[in-house]
């Protein structure tokens, strides 16, 4: 499996992904002229798709993609999201080429956003395309949904996905998603780590899953240290420490 990230917009990320063959799916592609350019010159065959979620800088593309790429099907989970062909379900799989596609349902950020979760069924290799639910370090806001939807996005659906699961996500905001987590996890040393690796790498995609769990505050609710750096008691539910984590992300100047 070969992921091609595209940077898109200010700091969007647009993705082809491909099989050992070539057949690919692209995800997001705000800028189609950018994508299709990459595509040609990756000799990429673009089967489908993706979209996470209904936001401009993420579907904003559909229509004008479509039209260059007569028929294909696109997929997503939210009747708002343009040119759209095959509504998904939660946990439904279908397949493009050897890349087998499962699609995971994460509200909060929006109503309807969704992560796809990829297995390469020639290598074996498994990737999550995460929209704006999961970034490097940190989450999406919650413009339509609670703490308790985003707690069970993170910490139930895409932590149960393999450790070794590549991350993809839709916006480059690593650095300042670690200043966050350096604030309120000040002696977790993943979040050093990874902030001097992130010094000399302009792209910081992917991730993985198992790299999430150790440096990303959103995904350690349970946390001690997190939750005496936030003021709340050892006896704070994960919800609400993901509540007052965002709350904090949302007004943090860094």
């Amino acid at each position: 499996m070969r992921i091609t990230p595209v940077p898109c917009l200010g700091d969007n990320y647009a993705y082809i992904c491909e099989d050992s063959k070539g057949t690919a799916f692209v995800v997001d592609p705000v800028e189609p002229p950018k994508v299709l350019s990459k595509a040609k010159w990756l000799n990429a065959k673009i089967a489908a798709l993706l979209t996470t979620h209904h936001h401009a800088d993420h579907s904003g593309g559909n229509a004008a993609f479509v039209a260059a790429v007569p028929n294909i099907p696109v997929y997503g989970s939210d009747s708002r999201i343009p040119a759209l062909t095959n509504v998904v379900k939660d946990g439904e799989s279908f397949s493009i080429g050897a890349l087998e596609i499962r699609s995971l349902f994460t509200p909060c950020h929006t109503s309807g956003s969704v992560c796809f979760y990829v297995q390469d069924g020639d290598t074996g290799e498994k990737a999550v395309f995460t929209g704006d639910t999961l970034f490097v370090g940190g989450c999406g806001r919650f413009f339509e949904g609670t703490a308790e939807q985003m707690q069970k996005s993170l910490n139930s659906v895409l932590a149960s996905l393999p450790d070794d699961t590549a991350v993809y996500c839709g916006h480059e905001y690593t650095k300042s998603n670690l200043k966050f987590a350096a604030h309120v996890d000040p002696a977790n040393p993943g979040v050093r780590a990874k902030a001097d690796w992130c010094e000399s790498n302009a792209c910081t995609v992917p991730s993985s899953i198992g790299d999430e769990k150790k440096f990303n505050p959103f995904m350690r609710v349970g946390d001690a240290a997190i939750k005496k750096q936030l003021g709340l008691p050892e006896s704070a539910s994960d919800v609400e420490v993901m509540g007052a984590l965002r709350s904090a992300k949302d007004k943090f100047r860094g």
